[in-house]
């Protein structure tokens, strides 16, 4: 049995003494209080640490994208086996370091490029905006509804687009108004946005950005709001009616025991790939853990009306189905199934299909009812 451990351990590029904790460590690029995304992580990483006896953790907050290769190689002096670095723009300084560091092993979170010691990972929203957005266009009374968004990137871009796609499905004429701020951490843009949305005649929001101030502006105007990473239903109680909220221990936990059991190496990451969902319970429809949508506003999604398969039914009860459905071991439904067209009328995806992985991944086109500027549209 010692053999074969030492055997792991060599696989692994580890050199563990008896008793001695493997040693991982998270890179944030933002503040651990921001409520949000890194937020999230932190207690990702925490629930893995208590979960997992012979884990050890660090962490750096709010390092700015550029400056991500300095903190790796500060991890890999202090004994870092394992980096998580957990932001979109660390995705160039990660496969630096790794060839820089050949034994240690990566994860770099919403990356799409891997190498052999680097893994990539994802805690996906686009079912829940979907689900989100079946919600927001039934509340919206001006037919607009507001998007703050971080960046132009594929991952932002896809849970736009579900979030409208649901949105449309309830209300055929509303549209999605888009305000980009170019931040995953900015309170005052945030504000800014969400203000000049509510001028536009947003009534209901969501967002993209790291803090609830997204909520907290528009619930001053009385505008409902849809919470995002974690749950915010205690920033406006009587305006939140859900949100999306993640799970990254789950993924933690698996990722580095399959570490410590010598099932990953920093030889044979080139094709793993974590996009959880729902069926993974890595993500979780809620206002609150427990709570899909706040009870404050069920009787009105009772009452409003949806078009399903010709038939009309109440737009709580199509929520809670597709939830139930997609949350399931094999989902029958998926928000990207064709026939479906960008807002210029290309056909993204055709009828009967299921858009695949790589599509989701690269998605670059807008939805149909996306208002605003759009970095990156196809022609």
């Amino acid at each position: 049995m010692r053999k074969l451990l030492l055997f792991l351990l060599a696989a692994l590029g580890l050199s563990l003494a008896q008793g001695e904790k493997l040693k991982a460590c998270f890179i944030y690029v933002g503040p651990i209080g921001d409520a949000g995304w890194t937020y999230a992580h932190d207690l990702g990483r925490k629930k893995a640490e208590a979960a997992l006896p012979w884990l050890e953790t660090r962490y750096v907050e709010s390092v700015p994208e550029a400056q991500a290769l300095p903190v790796i190689d500060r991890f890999v002096r202090e004994g870092c086996r394992v980096i998580f670095a957990t932001s979109f723009g660390y995705g160039e300084a990660v496969l630096e370091a790794a060839r820089k560091y050949p034994e240690v092993i990566f994860a770099h979170a919403t990356g799409l490029k891997r190498a052999p010691n680097v893994a990539t990972y994802m805690a996906d929203f686009y079912q829940v905006y979907y689900l989100n957005g079946l919600a927001a266009g039934a509340l919206t009374k001006t037919g607009k509804v507001g998007y703050v968004a971080a960046f132009p990137i594929p991952e932002v871009k896809r849970h736009i687009n579900a979030f409208a796609l649901g949105v449309r499905a309830v209300n055929p004429k509303a549209q999605v108004l888009v305000r980009w701020i170019n931040a995953w951490y900015d309170p005052a843009k945030a504000r800014e946005a969400t203000e000049a949305l509510l001028a536009q005649g947003a009534d209901v929001f969501a967002f993209t950005e790291d803090t609830p101030t997204v909520i907290q502006t528009a619930a001053k105007k009385g505008a409902y709001s849809f919470g995002h990473y974690t749950p915010m239903l205690q920033f406006a109680p009587d305006h939140v009616v859900s949100g999306q909220i993640v799970h990254w221990d789950v993924i933690y936990i698996d990722f580095l025991k399959k570490v410590r059991e010598g099932v990953y190496t920093a030889k044979n990451l080139e094709n793993v790939d974590y996009f959880w969902l729902l069926q993974h319970k890595a993500v979780e429809m809620g206002a609150d853990y427990g709570v899909p949508i706040n009870p404050k506003h069920v009787p009105l999604l009772q009452k409003a009306q949806m078009t399903v398969g010709g038939k009309q039914v109440s737009v709580y009860d199509r929520i809670m189905a597709l939830l139930k459905d997609m949350s399931s071991p094999k989902p029958t439904f998926d928000p990207f199934t064709g026939p479906i067209k960008d807002r210029k009328g290309v056909v993204r995806i055709p009828a009967g299909r299921k858009a695949t992985l790589q599509e989701l991944l690269t998605m670059e086109w807008a939805a149909p009812g996306v208002v605003g500027d759009w970095p990156g549209e196809p022609r």
